[in-house]
């Protein structure tokens, strides 16, 4: 079969738009050199802003397996990367008891008493896959320095049974909410970008890319009035995932335009806090629905 592979970055930006997932020129470059150098590419920015998708969205561009590893406070390595499994240790050792034969300790921690994680995945499954470690700022600060040894050479040393190393490295793409700060040591094995929230005319593309049903009018409003949010001042603005999911509640409710009782009874698609809720009700929403009108008539 050919390599699919993208061999430029307009490859790379084709490639994801098949998959209606639509780059920045600068995401498309970073993935771009992430495959080409076979450097993890670690992925900051707001929640909601597509770090998460694209590992899908190349995943399938490149027609590869997609292992995912979702970190989250107290994750170790018996989750991450491995874990040997005990109770066939110890059924081993009876069966062997109950022979008269024996078991070293060699015997004892083969290979095939190893249940593998995402990690020790990513390194022995073929073709070559793509590892999303998402929302490493979510993991305690000590399992990063786990993850030198993985994201510098592609491999894993296993005590008891050696160093095992990808015959063909998997891309890794890691991402962080900036909930806290990732480790210098980490930041230097991986290449990085930012992704910030996309502009109206980038926004309204994807939109209509993803969402074909969505009338042209509807979406253009949609976005001027998510746009019009990001500006505000609030604990948390929404991102282009709650952009999609208001579009998505909005053709359930058959509306064909914003109106202020649609939006104000729909907000909490949008905005998760209720403070954030209760500053935009009322007037703010009634004054970004007027903005919204005088551009669309201007």
């Amino acid at each position: 079969m050919p390599d699919p592979t993208p061999d430029s970055i307009d490859a790379v930006v084709t490639a994801l738009e098949a998959q209606a997932y639509l780059p920045s020129r600068e995401l498309a470059t970073a993935a771009f050199l992430a495959l080409r150098l076979a450097r993890p590419l670690l992925l900051e920015g707001a929640p909601g802003t597509g770090k998460t998708a694209i590992a899908a969205a190349l995943a399938a561009a490149l027609q590869r397996p997609l292992i995912r590893l979702q970190c989250y406070e107290g994750l170790d390595l018996a989750a991450a990367a491995y874990e040997w499994n005990y109770a066939r240790q110890m059924l081993e050792i009876r069966l062997a008891q109950a022979h008269d034969g024996q078991r070293t300790a060699d015997e004892l921690f083969a290979r095939r008493f190893l249940i593998e994680r995402p990690l020790l995945q990513a390194l022995t499954t073929q073709p070559a896959p793509v590892l999303l470690i998402d929302e490493l700022d979510r993991a305690d600060a000590p399992f990063e320095a786990f993850l030198l040894e993985f994201l510098a050479d592609f491999q894993l040393t296993i005590p008891e049974l050696g160093t095992i190393t990808a015959d063909t490295p998997p891309l890794v793409i890691l991402t962080s909410n900036r909930s806290r700060e990732i480790h210098d040591a980490v930041k230097r094995r991986c290449l990085y970008h930012w992704v910030d929230f996309p502009d109206a005319a980038r926004e309204l593309t994807i939109v209509r890319a993803r969402l074909p049903g969505v009338d042209a009018a509807l979406a253009q409003q949609v976005v001027a009035f998510v746009q019009g949010l990001r500006r505000l001042d609030l604990y948390k603005l929404p991102g282009l995932a709650e952009t999609l999911d208001w579009s998505r509640a909005l053709v359930e409710l058959n509306a064909v335009s914003l109106e202020p009782a649609t939006v104000q009874s729909t907000l909490g698609v949008l905005l998760k806090y209720q403070d954030d809720i209760a500053r935009v009700q009322g007037s703010e929403a009634a004054r970004l629905l007027a903005e919204l009108r005088a551009t669309v008539q201007a």
